[in-house]
């Protein structure tokens, strides 16, 4: 990757409206970064200049979506498809998407509503419960249209009381099928034992259930969404590589607890997994940005209905589809790693899911531009993350061959 001096000007984007800026500043100089060690890339290139700074790279994929349905579909969905190619949806609706007939309809439903000439590609999920068949599984492989099943721990996260409650004493034998089938297991990697503290969750998660889960079927390709602590690191990189591998969402790369009650409750910072302390953030930016094959892009993109977010029990999830590209160029340009930005967006997930790469490039480029407020929809409003903020890398709404 070659940064090469341009005095080029860029417009901000039409569609945002501006706010507050956090000036960063650009290099005077031409210099040189070395590609990802893993993966050597002589194609991506960055322009920069104290007037523009320019990155190409292979258009990403999102490999953690929530897109709901209905009005709220209608209205997240066009930001997610102007940035991403493709996006494993989740299938925590109401009723969640537990068979592959729906998983089709559901599809059905998404296709429709993107816009027009749109490309984008959804990978469709199951929700997996205690009743889920082996035969689904298979029906789910020939279909072509299911490429993950999704395990929500009863009770663990939005719409997630039909999850499992016991995965390896109810789930086994479609375990055993998924193996066979070459088909991904999703984990909302959080026990719910109310007797286990909020900020271990996760920990417990990995000792009591997913480690004994890897030991019992080493085979089984399993990713750990939306990882938040040190210790999901730790697990991940014990493992083979291939097999188990995790998302990581923007929130969890740029912000810790102390998010959630900076100047009083912030219900906009809230999601489960929950914010964790800041060495656990250093932790997961290390590894993310490290070159490390195991970890890829997963927003965990969330819209909720503002009035549901601020309210006395306010839902969990930030919504990101907006800004997500931006602040993980934000997070790998603060460690001077952007030169392994586009394998952690682009090239890990379809590799451990035994998809091609897209060939199509995207251009974020280097100008301020202003996070709405809100995003309209049909009865109400949505608040994106870095709401009232500035943020520095502004990508392209179109593809580019």
């Amino acid at each position: 990757m070659q940064f090469a001096i341009t005095t080029t000007a860029v417009s901000a984007n039409p569609h945002l409206k501006p706010l507050v800026s956090f000036p960063r500043p650009s290099p005077q100089h031409r210099v040189r970064v070395h590609p990802p060690r893993h993966r050597p890339n002589t194609r991506a290139s960055a322009m920069a200049s104290s007037a523009t700074q320019e990155l190409t790279i292979t258009r990403p994929d999102d490999w953690h979506l929530h897109l709901r349905d209905g009005d709220v579909m209608a209205a997240v969905l066009p930001h997610s498809a102007r940035h991403f190619q493709r996006a494993i949806v989740m299938p925590n609706l109401k009723p969640p998407v537990t068979t592959t007939a729906r998983a089709i309809a559901y599809r059905d439903e998404i296709m429709k509503a993107l816009p027009p000439g749109s490309s984008f590609v959804p990978l469709m999920t199951l929700y997996l419960t205690d009743s889920t068949s082996p035969e689904e599984i298979k029906i789910a492989r020939k279909s072509g249209v299911v490429f993950a099943v999704k395990l929500y721990p009863a009770g663990a996260t939005t719409n997630s009381q039909d999850g499992v409650t016991d995965i390896l004493g109810k789930c086994l034998p479609v375990l055993e099928e998924m193996v066979k089938q070459e088909m991904p297991l999703l984990v909302h990697g959080e026990v719910t034992d109310p007797h286990v503290d909020t900020f271990d969750r996760e920990k417990v998660f990995i000792e009591k259930i997913l480690a004994p889960l890897v030991q019992k079927l080493p085979q089984l390709k399993i990713v750990m969404e939306h990882i938040t602590t040190m210790d999901a690191v730790n697990f991940v990189e014990s493992c083979k590589e291939g097999h188990v591998a995790a998302t990581v969402t923007p929130q969890h790369l740029l912000l810790n607890r102390n998010a959630l009650f900076q100047g009083g409750l912030q219900p906009h910072n809230y999601c489960l997994p929950v914010l964790k302390r800041e060495t656990h953030r250093q932790a997961i930016v290390s590894a993310v940005t490290s070159g490390s094959r195991q970890y890829f892009l997963g927003t965990d993109s969330a819209p909720h209905d503002k009035r549901m977010k601020e309210c006395s029990c306010g839902c969990a999830g930030i919504y990101s589809a907006p800004v997500a590209l931006s602040l993980y160029a934000k997070v790998f340009e603060e460690v001077g790693a952007l030169d392994k930005l586009e394998a952690f967006t682009s090239f890990n997930g379809p590799d451990f899911y035994g998809l091609p790469r897209n060939t199509s490039k995207i251009v974020l480029r280097r100008s301020p531009w202003k996070v709405p407020a809100t995003y309209a929809y049909g009865s109400g409003v949505i608040v994106p993350m870095s709401t009232g903020n500035t943020l520095e890398w502004l990508p392209s709404d179109q593809p580019e061959e």
